[in-house]
């Protein structure tokens, strides 16, 4: 076989080659009903013998044509492969977004279920709290009821060794003005000074003196405007919220007298015009 023939064969196989894939796409869009005719390379010559070894002016050979066509193979099989790993990737990332939603709806839950939890302890609290106001409540008006009896006289000098019944009648007759007999007749069921002596006080400790009736109580308490002017005082006993209380209550009492109202505190509440005084702001233990 001569140069020429082998020119010759090396056109016709690239040729072949072409019409080749020239069939296998346009076959696609070929109408059945009028066929196209198509010339095969045979019809211009005839399909030439293996020569891989030979090559033609422009540098092509049978070799060169094949590894071109591995070429294109290879690259398409690496596109495969890449889809395929994107694909992989793709349903791994897909199983996890799946996984984090259901962590999401989880946690969702938990959350509601933690809010509802949250909402029934706080109104467990509230519930509590307004328990614990209405026993503490009970509490102070039970300690005010044990004290109904009682009157603290403040004031009254102390002596090393005084008997603090004997102080107080004395201090009755003397400040109080009430007569004598009266005084004798006076029934205490206890009578002791307030709190722990402390040596170089500005003021002596009150006394306290339980009344063992009550009518007697009153009669001593209600002579103490007979103490007008004086340093001397003589008041119920009281819990001390209840103090605290008052402490508010008496300078609202006094603007109340001053405007021309009838003010009136009662243990721990106003009495206006005979209508309790109801304020947030400064009567809350009334709420």
């Amino acid at each position: 076989m001569n140069s020429e023939d082998s020119e010759e064969n090396l056109e016709t196989l690239q040729e072949y080659i072409d019409w080749c894939f020239d069939v296998i796409v346009m076959k696609k869009n070929q109408n059945a009903c009028s066929p196209v005719k198509s010339e095969t390379p045979s019809s211009k010559r005839s399909r030439p013998a293996d020569s891989p070894e030979t090559t033609s002016p422009t540098g092509k050979s049978f070799t060169d044509i094949l590894d071109s066509i591995d070429k294109r193979l290879s690259s398409f099989d690496a596109r495969l492969s890449l889809v395929e790993i994107l694909h992989r990737e793709f349903k791994s990332l897909r199983e996890s977004l799946e996984f984090s939603q259901q962590q999401v709806e989880t946690l969702a839950a938990e959350n509601a279920s933690l809010r509802d939890s949250v909402k029934s302890l706080t109104e467990n609290v509230t519930h509590l709290n307004e328990e614990n106001k209405k026993i503490k409540e009970t509490v102070i008006d039970l300690q005010a009821r044990s004290m109904r009896d009682n009157l603290v006289f403040s004031g009254i000098p102390e002596s090393a060794e005084e008997d603090a019944e004997a102080t107080v009648k004395s201090f009755i007759k003397t400040y109080l003005k009430l007569p004598e007999d009266t005084v004798e007749n006076i029934c205490f069921e206890r009578v002791h000074r307030l709190g722990a002596k402390k040596p170089g006080a500005p003021r002596p400790r009150p006394i306290v003196a339980k009344f063992g009736y009550f009518k007697q109580k009153e009669q001593v308490k209600s002579r103490g405007r007979e103490l007008k002017g004086t340093d001397f005082s003589v008041n119920d006993q009281f819990p001390k919220e209840i103090l605290e209380r008052r402490k508010v209550l008496f300078p609202i009492r006094r603007s109340l007298i001053q405007k021309g109202s009838r003010a009136v505190i009662t243990v721990d509440r106003l009495y206006v015009d005979g209508r309790l005084y109801r304020d947030l702001s400064t009567t809350p233990w009334l709420y």
